[in-house]
């Protein structure tokens, strides 16, 4: 009897995690939708690296939202989707592939380079989950792309969280996760571009 009542607990809780879940569940779909309905002129492969920036980094906004951290896993599925779509990029058009992979290499650096210095000199201020998760956003944002998400990003996140602070909500001490902001800052640049 104490073990049904254990797994009901178990199973209620999962169930309520589910609900408090499927409100945000369509919105990467209505991004992916306005993302395909705004790229107007891009190659598949292009959409499809559009796409991908906005379902995993909505995941990984989602789980640090949740849990104040962004999974090592997470990251390295984001890497490894980058190499599947850029391997066939570069059978197709060596070129433009190559043109690419500087560009998201110089992406990568900017992205990881800037959040592992705010990193280093913060004393904790900065996670290093989300050092390696902008590290991989700027292969798929590229250079032009990865500076704009983190200033729309980053002062977003900063007016909220002064926000917070000011009405007492937080402490100055308090930390709030930066994904969620990194991501909203992804989809303005992605939107504007």
């Amino acid at each position: 009897m104490a073990e049904r009542k254990r797994r009901g607990v178990s199973k209620n809780v999962k169930v309520e995690n589910l609900k408090q879940l499927l409100p945000y569940a369509g919105i990467p779909f209505i991004c992916a939708a306005l993302l395909l309905t705004w790229a107007g002129g891009k190659d598949a492969i292009t959409l499809l690296k559009l796409e991908m920036i906005v379902l995993i980094g909505y995941i990984a906004a989602v789980i640090d939202l949740k849990t104040m951290r962004i999974p090592n896993m997470l990251v390295l599925v984001m890497l490894a989707a980058w190499i599947a779509i850029m391997i066939p990029r570069l059978f197709m058009d060596v070129e433009s592939a190559l043109t690419m992979l500087l560009d998201s290499a110089l992406g990568l650096a900017t992205g990881g380079g800037l959040f592992l210095l705010v990193y280093l000199l913060s004393r904790n201020g900065l996670g290093a989950g989300d050092v390696k998760f902008m590290a991989v956003s700027g292969l798929y944002l590229g250079f032009s792309g990865t500076i704009p998400a983190i200033f729309f990003g980053t002062l977003l996140g900063s007016m909220i969280g002064l926000a917070l602070i000011l009405l007492k909500k937080i402490s100055r001490k308090d930390v709030i996760p930066l994904a969620p902001f990194l991501y909203i800052g992804m989809l303005i640049t992605l939107f504007l571009q």
